[in-house]
């Protein structure tokens, strides 16, 4: 997606302000003790305090409450990590150069959204963004690696239906926990697609726009007055320094080929038709400015929607497809027509469940699936989707269970998610054990009470 900076100027620049002013003052902090001071050694490897202050930087820059003591954790972490790349290299477990590119371009596309942009980003850095993706390769490499190495440890961990029953048998019956109402649900959405002549009228708006900056209009105010974009039209459509791992792939088409001060031709997108203009090159990067109008729905096209979604929905009422069949051919909801037209509980996405406590539902589905029958499935409706998307979409109540205390005969799914990383835990904290026990670990005297670090130091050396 095009990455569109936050038009609430007096909030940002607050940010900005606290987040000069934390980093100032942990470096300023750091200098006092001595950046290069040696925190730690773990085999042939050291670790700079300046590296924990960094962290500490970026912990309180986020907004949490000053906490001296978190530093030993962020040591911990470090140790961790310096342990896992070194077995890594002697395992010869690497990554690809691609995959440093792509953490690192992800890791600062988020600093400079919560900086404002590039420019005030580069500010507070004191350095250019492309120095800055250049010093911390080395770490997000290491980081990388370790975390390949943590998972290459425990790839062949694998849990029994035994094991399940066990670990769930121990835990105290009083501590169990309890399980709101949860259903699985699937939906089928549809879109309206336009024709070419009903886009027509939106593409001479915005050659309208385009003629009247050729004509020697300002593009700002322009952009300003008319620009549907809420991310940059206040910023006179100027979207910042991105490069093209930021833009959507016609957006990127437009904004490398053209020079600086040149204007672009009317294009579209996924969002709509744009205008753009290419304000400064910047090596792999480039800033540039549009206006945007939106594609909105006609008439026809909301009623063709609703007649193919009428079609798609007799279908599966009369089992000429399955439903995850449907999905896979004719939804539109690229986050649910890959997974059977299920949707995923948003709060626990990693794990990828199905089962969704009804307090978390979006209210208008929570209503709709209220008063259904499990195995049911709702009439086409019109809906909206939080951007403002309108399309028709049914959905199917696949389960339904009431609220109850945890069980392995209803919540075996979850009790085994959860017996997995425990065993994991397990598997990874006894690898710990031996590496720290036959690797060199010596920890400065200022950490010397941290308990998170009472176990990690060679005993004798």
């Amino acid at each position: 997606m095009i990455q569109f900076v936050n038009p609430n100027k007096m909030k940002r620049v607050f940010g900005i302000v606290a987040l000069v002013l934390v980093l100032s003052l942990q470096l300023a902090k750091a200098q006092k003790i001595g950046l290069d001071k040696v925190a730690a050694v773990v085999g042939g490897s050291i670790i700079l305090q300046s590296d924990i202050e960094m962290q500490y930087a970026q912990y309180l820059a986020q907004g949490n409450p000053p906490n001296e003591q978190i530093k030993c954790y962020f040591l911990q972490q470090l140790l961790t990590q310096k342990l896992l790349s070194q077995q890594a290299a002697i395992d010869s477990v690497t990554v690809e150069d691609s995959q440093v590119d792509d953490e690192i371009d992800r890791r600062m596309r988020t600093m400079i959204s919560r900086a404002g942009g590039q420019e005030r980003l580069e500010q507070f850095l004191n350095r250019s963004v492309i120095q800055y993706k250049d010093e911390i390769r080395p770490d997000i490499r290491e980081q990388l690696i370790a975390n390949k190495m943590q998972g290459t440890i425990s790839e062949k961990v694998a849990i029994t239906p035994l094991e399940v029953r066990q670990y769930f048998d121990k835990i105290p019956k009083d501590s169990l926990p309890y399980f709101n109402t949860e259903v699985e649900i699937g939906e089928i959405s549809l879109y309206p697609k336009l024709t070419k002549q009903e886009k027509e009228y939106y593409r001479d708006k915005a050659e309208a726009l385009r003629l009247r900056i050729k004509m020697g209009e300002d593009f700002t105010t322009l952009a300003r007055l008319y620009s549907q974009d809420p991310g940059s039209a206040a910023e006179g459509g100027d979207l910042g320094f991105m490069d093209r791992t930021m833009l959507v792939k016609e957006f990127a088409a437009q904004a490398f080929k053209l020079k600086p001060g040149e204007l672009s031709q009317v294009f579209e997108t996924e969002y709509g038709f744009h205008v753009l203009q290419v304000v400064e090159r910047r090596g792999e990067q480039v800033r540039a400015r549009h206006i945007l109008i939106k594609i909105e729905p006609t008439t026809a096209s909301m009623e063709r929607t609703k007649a193919k979604a009428d079609s798609v929905y007799q279908s599966v009422i009369d089992k000429k497809i399955t439903f995850s069949g449907a999905a896979s051919l004719y939804s539109d909801n690229n986050d649910t027509k890959f997974n059977g037209g299920m949707m995923l509980n948003a709060e626990n996405v990693q794990s990828r469940t199905t089962y969704i406590p009804t307090d978390k539902l979006d209210p208008s589905i929570f209503l709709t699936i209220d008063t259904m029958q499990v195995g049911s499935y709702s009439k086409p409706a019109a809906f909206s989707t939080q951007d403002g998307k309108q399309g028709y979409r049914f959905l199917y109540l696949k389960s339904k269970t009431g609220p109850h205390k945890a069980n392995l005969d209803q919540d075996y799914p979850k009790i085994k998610e959860v017996a997995y990383e425990d065993k994991v835990s397990l598997v990874i904290s006894q690898w710990f054990e031996k590496r720290r026990k036959t690797t060199y670990i010596k920890i400065d005297e200022a950490y010397k009470s941290c308990k998170e670090l009472a176990d990690w130091e060679t005993k004798s050396n």
